[in-house]
């Protein structure tokens, strides 16, 4: 087996055994799959920038961001810490397809880009895979609003 296909196969067992991917049928692994990459970001370095087209969904494999709200005068307020096994970025999901806030890496993050152009194709045309992936996206954001709401409560 050829390095390049070993890396293909790697790359396809850790998509499908991140928490958010690994409930959804195989089916639904193999379309995200599809024109995934791996990504490497240094701390401080802004992964999404608000305002920018919206195309990708990524998977933390290892790592920590920080989801920032954008400020006045270009200062951000922070709304949330994610890491490993975690998943940010749903605005390829929805016109205008454009990132809505902005995602900064805290230390060094490795991450899984996903193709959201391509799932949300795909989503399109099979709605049963549809069905899955909004379903495993509602389920992250509900638990995203919760922490978000304890966090305010503690404060």
């Amino acid at each position: 087996m050829t390095e390049q296909k070993q890396g293909a196969n790697n790359l396809e067992t850790r998509i499908g055994a991140h928490p958010f991917v690994s409930p959804l049928s195989e089916e639904a692994r193999k379309v995200l799959t599809q024109g995934a990459r791996e990504e490497v970001f240094e701390a401080n370095q802004v992964i999404i920038r608000a305002g920018q087209p919206a195309n990708s969904m990524y998977l933390i494999d290892s790592g920590k961001v920080a989801i920032e709200a954008p400020g006045d005068g270009g200062a951000s307020r922070l709304l949330q810490i994610i890491d490993g096994g975690s998943v940010f970025g749903w605005s390829w999901l929805y016109a205008p397809f454009t990132w809505r806030l902005q995602v900064r890496a805290l230390e060094r993050t490795c991450v899984i880009r996903l193709d959201g152009g391509h799932i949300l194709a795909a989503c399109e045309a099979d709605h049963g895979l549809g069905y899955q992936v909004m379903k495993r996206v509602s389920q992250v954001l509900i638990e995203r609003l919760h922490a978000a709401v304890s966090q305010k409560q503690a404060s």
